[in-house]
Parts: C-alpha cells; structure tokens; sequence
C-alpha cells in the first residue's frame, strides 16, 4: 500500500503561480479581468467588467461582501472561502485571498487571488463551524496541506507570532517564523500525516519574536484531514499558550531540586555552594552566596538584622556561573566580601527585606569593593542587567545573603522571580542555619574528644608508636574507642587500648572516666592483669550506683572491653592481659604476622574468673598491633572473627614507609569512611636499649658494700658523660641499697638505665613497701627516703614476684 504522497491529489495549497487574479477598487467593483480568471468561472471579460464583485458570489456569500471589504480595508487584506457562480450557473467553492494593490498616487484597489478546491474533495466544510472557529475560538488553529503549507489560520493564531492568517497562506512555518523550533514542530506534523495517529499535548518550549528574551511554552495538538475517499490532504492543528502553567511548573521543580540538593550534608560551605549550585542556570546566570564570618564559626547571632557590618564581616561561601570559571566574580570563593556602604546588599542585610532591580545601570561599578587583588568591573563588563538580592534568615536571624544576576539573554527579574527567590533562599537558610549549629555543637564534642585522647603520644625510646582513631558517630565524631601510651619505671612502657559500649558524648564520657582510672592504676606500677582487676571492680561499683547491667548496651564503664600491655626494652620482655577485647597482632621483623594466644576475659564489670595474663619475649622490630574490634567482623560465630583476622592479617603484611602511614593504610583498608562501629589501632613498633645503656651489680647482704655500690656506680657514670649527676646518683645508690641490706632477706641487685632520664633501681627480696616519713629535728633517722624524693624527679616502688624494686628517675632533658 502506498503512502499518502502516491495519490493523484490537487495541489491542496494557495499559491500565487495557481491563482487566478482580478482587480476591485474601493468599492468592490470589478475593474480588472484576466484569462486565467475567464476559463476559471467561465465569464468574458465584458460581463464583469464594471459590475460588482458581489454578483459573482453566492446569495449568502453577497451577503458577507460589506464586511469583508470592511476587513479589508482594517487589516490590509483578508482570505478565505467564498462560493462563486460560474458562467454556466453552476456553484463553486474556491479559496480566496484578497491584498492591496495600490500604487503611488492612485486610488485603492484590491488584487482577488482565487484558486479553485475542487480537485481536493473535502475542503468544503460548512461555513458557520468554520467561522466560529476563526472568530470567536480563543485556540490558535491553523490547516496545513500535504507539503506543510498554510491553507487556513484564524486570528487568534497571530498572537504567536507569524502575522496575520492573510500573510502566512501558501507559506510554511520555518518562512514565517525564522529562528523557532520549526523543525521539531513540522516532524510531528508528517509522523501525523504518515501514521494518522494524532498527537496531543505536544509541547514546545522556547522563544519567539513575540517574546525575544522570555521563555514561551505552547502545547500543540495534531490530527490528520482526509477527503471524502479517506486520502489524507493535510493536518489540522491547535496551539495554546501555557506559558504561565509552565513557568509554575519550572518553579515547582526548582523548590523541589533544592529541597533534594541543598542540606545534604551539614557543612556550611558545602550548603552555601548547593544553593548556587541549585539556582544556577534554570533561573538565574550567576549567584553569590555570602554569610556572616561567626555563621562559619558556628557561633550564636543577635536575632535581628545586622546593625553595623563594619564590625561583623562578610565571607564569599558559594557562587556559580552559567560561564565555566565564573568570570563574573570579584571575589573568591572563601575571601572576604566586603560591600559599599549603602550598597543593595548592606541595605538588604541592615533591613532584612529582599530587593530586586529589573534593569541595572550598565556603567555602574559592582558593589564589591576593597579585594585583596581583586578587579573592579561594571555591569556591563560583567554581562549582568538585572538583580534579585535576598538576605539569608532563620529562626528571626540574619545569617548572610544571596544575590541572583541574570544575564542579556534572558527577561529582567519579575515580582514572581522575587518570591520564588525568596522561597528557595528561605529553604537554603533553614539548612546553612543547621549546618551552624551541627558546627557549633561538632566543636564543642571535638573539645571534649580531644581532651579525653591523647593530645600526643609521649617520646620515649621503648617504642615507635602510631595511633588512627575513627568514629562511628558523623554527627559529633565521638565514640567510646580509645587509645593511650603510659611511661613506666624502669624504661618500660604500657600500651592499652580499649572500647566503651554506645556511641556519641555519653560513651565519649565514659571512655574519659575509664582513661583517667587507667593511667592512675597504671602509676601504680601493677601488673596487667591486676590492671584489670581494679576496672573490673570499679566499672561493676559505677554500674551498681547507676543502675545500668553491664550487658545493656548503654554507654557506661560497665561492659567495656581493654586489652593492656607492658613491655620491658631492656629484655624484650612483654605481659598482657585482656577484659572482653580482641588479643594484639604481632609483626614480626620478618613481616609475618601472628595473634596472641591471649585467655579473654569477662568484660569489665560483668564479673567472672580472674584475669590472666601471658608473657612472651620480642625480637627487636618487632611491631605490636593493638586494636578494637571494629576492625574484624562482627559476630558471634567463630568463623567470623577468624575472616576478620584473615582480614587484619593481609592488611598489616602490608609494608609502607612510616609506622604512622601502614596504621592509616590498614584503617582505610579494613574500615570504610562511614564505619557501623567505632575504630581504632595504635600500632607500636619496638626496640631494645642497648648493653651500653645499661649496667647492674649483684650485692651481698653486707653494709661494707654500700660504699662499693657508690662507686661502682660513679665510674658508670663517668663512663657515660654523665659525671655532673655522679653526687645525686651516689646519695641515691647509698640510700636505696642501705635500706634493702638493713630491711630484707635475700639478694640485692643494683641496676643503672640511660635513657630518655638516668634510672636507678634497687631489687631485693623483701615483700614491704618503703614509706616517706617526714621525721622530727630530734630524730637520728628516717631522712632517707626523704632526701631521695628531694634530689631526684620520681621515684617509687613496684613489686615483682621475687620482691620488689625502688627505684629513683632523673632527667637527662631537663635542666636539674
């Protein structure tokens, strides 16, 4: 079956070169016959000739004529069906088209085109339908023929654009409106005429002459004409303005893109920059979006307006051009805006009342003004001609303020525009306002988590320590992970890592508690396990006196797990014991990594059997890796803590440059940026001191050794450079090893450490503790003790299972 271009049609279009012409003059009266004319309507040119035009027409035709000679003369030519009595008496429907002819200096005449329909049945429809339609439908409608030419318009399609129905026949839309989209238009208008569907609703967005800088919107519908043997000869269509529906629309969806695209996250400058981002381009070319320097603090404002910006200062948070780079701005995203006295954006800010300009002054300066290498520029120079400025305000409070420019190639800021204007900025405010907030109350927790970690790892020369602690909680960064490093006596260090229950400022709170009793048990000088013996016994009193289980997931001591280690760099010697945390990795210095074989105690506070700790020798370079058990994968069968140590186990074989970086490396690798649960490693790295950093002596029980004490411990010193601490260090050594000759049974051991500080200990076999006695003038003894605590920085005492060691600590650092 062929397509409608196959059938023999007549040309169903008014074109020139098909018309027969004739002339009237003002009147109506035929003055002008031709041939084409003749053999049209089959009258001789004698027979019409000076008649009028009106008694060639039919009778209800003739009687329209007055008005269409009226139409004429009002809007310069007319066009449309008329039936026409030809020679022979028959009737025939032709179309018509009626312009001026006039030529300088004569009188009025008019040029009828006619052009006969007959050979395209179909076209003749009735009358009194087709002039309702042309004159009383508020629709645009138009009729084009098979090669998209206008055979019919009525008056309500001029008004968008094109001219008069009289100007547009025989021509197709591209001809009578340059630079529309006539090609989308017309591609719809031959799938109509190759498919017979019709299409409705078709709507076309864009500018028209009417309208050379405003967005138009039109929905168009389509349906096919066929004559009376079902042949399509054209296609009959509507237009209808919805420019208003569609620019509701455009707002709509701009309220709904910012409700989806602003505040989606809580940083102050990312929110400023969603809102340029969100305006920019569908309403306006260019935004800036300045706030107040305490908003980006997170600190309180004074409801209100701003008073005095002299003493409360701008900042460039977010701007966003239409052009790449943002050519348009004067000011840096992140500097400082400062604005004229008296300038739009002062006012608006001092007042707290939008403002909006249709049409700025070209050769007037932007309001900017005193920027570090900045320029100046003019609106015109700048490409901007008109402003809409919108103060930034929530909860009655004045943050800052947004300004919208729009460029020459779009239509001046209308009161719409300002009330969109002032929607879009009011949903932004609410979001940079809770973005201040989350800021002000971040930093307070930020405080407090800082105050409760480590500020920084103490130097000494037991271990290379690094430490990465990652919270769970986004919205405060605080969690109940924790970490810390405590000197010893005697050179050693203690290592201890642990997990309080829960998340936010109440764990973080716990976790502050369980650090402070930890570092004072740890200047006690206990062994781990009796470590946790303590917090164990502390964690279940505080849980009692709060009334929360250990096993309720609340944050509290109670339920918290610790792991804590010593470790001795004199021998390599290292004893740990574990309260309800996952057991230390061990890297080797070979790069291979193991697990301790560490018994699991109860959680702190829960009770059970008492803790126990192991005891094992590292090979220097060796790498203690002590973690939480965020970390590993959670749960509760056995095969998953073995995946997460399968897991942990690839990532520390993984080697890296610096300690600090493979801790940072093997976070990143085993916990995402957003972890479900709290984590944290601190990574110690260790080392031996060497033989010449240490030096000890066996002692008999015999006071005559006191004196050789004294100076087996001088030529010590001397041997070290360290002649200046040799009378302390003699006063000490005399009274510490006088006190464990005349108080205890069995050895006596004398051992000097240089370190970081000069060590002096005393071993012996004796189960009580020395005490600091303040004795009177009469007394003659008992100033021992006294005198050590004088001249030296620390000292103390701490039990080994043989006995018990005093030592005293003097700085090597430190002036003395």
């Amino acid at each position: 079956m062929g397509t409608y271009e196959e059938h023999d049609l007549a040309r169903p279009r008014f074109d020139v070169a098909d018309a027969a012409p004739l002339l009237l003059d003002a009147q109506g009266v035929v003055t002008g016959w031709t041939d084409e004319a003749r053999r049209l309507l089959g009258h001789a040119a004698s027979e019409v000739i000076g008649t009028s035009v009106a008694d060639l027409l039919s009778a209800e035709d003739a009687e329209r004529m007055p008005g269409i000679v009226e139409r004429c003369r009002r809007d310069g030519g007319w066009a449309g069906l008329l039936t026409v009595r030809r020679g022979d008496g028959q009737q025939v429907r032709l179309m018509v088209r009626i312009t001026g002819a006039e030529e300088p200096g004569s009188r009025t005449r008019w040029l009828v085109l006619l052009s006969e329909l007959a050979g395209a049945p179909g076209w003749d429809m009735s009358r009194s339908v087709l002039e309702q339609i042309a004159d009383r439908s508020p629709v645009g409608i138009a009729i084009v023929d098979t090669d998209l030419r206008f055979v019919w318009s009525n008056a309500a399609l001029e008004q968008y654009g094109g001219g008069p129905p009289v100007h547009r026949l025989g021509l197709r839309l591209a001809d009578i409106q340059p630079g529309l989209d006539a090609d989308g238009i017309e591609a719809q208008m031959r799938h109509v005429l190759e498919t017979g569907e019709p299409v409705v609703g078709y709507e076309h967005v864009g500018q028209v002459r009417s309208a050379p800088h405003r967005e138009t919107a039109h929905v168009m519908s389509f349906t096919r004409l066929h004559d009376d043997r079902g042949r399509p000869m054209g296609v009959y269509y509507t237009v209808v303005d919805i420019t208003e529906r569609h620019r509701a629309r455009q707002r709509l969806a701009l309220l709904d893109r910012a409700g989806e695209h602003i505040g989606r996250s809580l940083d102050i400058m990312r929110t400023a920059q969603e809102l340029a981002d969100v305006a920019v381009p569908d309403f306006a070319d260019f935004v800036t979006v300045d706030l107040l320097e305490p908003v980006l603090r997170g600190a309180e404002l004074t409801p209100g307006p701003i008073g005095d910006l002299d003493h409360v200062p701008l900042r460039r948070a977010g701007q966003r051009s239409v052009h790449e780079n943002v050519p348009e701005a004067v000011v840096p995203v992140g500097s400082v805006a400062a604005y004229v006295a008296g300038s739009p954006p002062v006012r608006s800010l001092s007042t707290g009342l939008s403002w909006r300009e249709e049409r700025l002054d070209p050769l007037a300066r932007e309001w900017a003004t005193d920027i570090p290498g900045g320029r100046e520029a003019t609106f015109l120079e700048l490409g901007l001609h008109s402003v809409v400025i919108v103060p930034i305000r929530a909860r009655g409070t004045t943050l800052g303020v947004t300004t919208f420019f729009r460029r020459h190639r779009q239509e001046p800021f209308d009161e719409d525009d300002l009330a969109l204007a002032e929607d879009l900025v009011s949903r932004a405010a609410a979001c940079v306002d809770n973005a201040r907030r989350y800021t002000r109350e971040r930093d307070a927790a930020l405080v407090l988590q800082r105050s409760l970690l480590p500020h920084r790892l103490p130097e000494q020369d037991a271990v290379e320590v690094a430490a990465c602690y990652r919270p769970a909680d986004e919205l405060t960064g605080l969690g109940g992970d924790w970490y810390d490093v405590v000197q010893l006596s005697g050179a050693r260090v203690a290592l201890v890592v642990g997990e309080v229950p829960g998340h936010g400022i109440d764990a973080a709170a716990a976790m502050g508690r369980l650090r402070t009793a930890v570092r004072t048990l740890a200047a006690l000088d206990l062994p781990p396990e009796e470590v946790l013996a303590h917090l164990d016994d502390l964690a279940a009193r505080s849980a009692r006196e709060e009334g929360v289980a250990p096993d309720s997931g609340e944050a509290g001591t109670a339920g918290s797990g610790c792991v804590y280690v010593v470790y001795d760099p004199v021998d390599g010697q290292c004893s740990m014991a574990a309260a309800g945390h996952p057991a230390p990795a061990v890297i080797l210095p070979d790069g291979s990594v193991t697990f301790v074989d560490l018994p699991q105690g109860s959680p702190l506070g829960a009770g059970g059997p008492p803790f126990e700790a192991v005891e094992l020798a590292l090979a220097e370079g060796s790498t203690l890796a002590l973690h939480t058990d965020g970390l590993l994968a959670r749960g509760e069968e056995d095969w998953a803590l073995d995946a997460g140590r399968d897991r942990l186990r690839r990532a520390l074989e993984e080697r890296a440059s610096s300690l600090d970086l493979r801790c940072r490396t093997v976070v990143d690798a085993l916990s995402p940026e957003r972890p479900h649960d709290d984590v944290a490693l601190l990574m110690a790295g260790t080392r031996l001191l060497g033989a010449d950093q240490v030096a000890d002596w066996d002692l008999p029980m015999d006071p005559a050794m006191v004196a050789d004490a004294r100076k087996a411990a001088a030529r010590q010193l001397t041997e070290w450079g360290l002649e200046e601490l040799a009378f302390t260090t003699e006063l000490v050594v005399s009274e510490l090893v006088t006190n464990a000759i005349r108080h205890s049974d069995g050895p006596v051991r004398l051992r000097l450490i240089r370190e970081r500080s000069l060590v002096c200990e005393v071993f012996d076999g004796g189960a009580t503790a020395p005490h600091l006695r303040h004795p009177r003038t009469t007394d003659e003894g008992g100033r021992g003790l006294l005198l050590v605590s004088q001249f030296t920085q620390h000292w103390g005492t701490r039990f080994v299972p043989e006995g018990k060691i005093i030592w005293a600590e003097q700085s090597l650092t430190e002036p003395q």
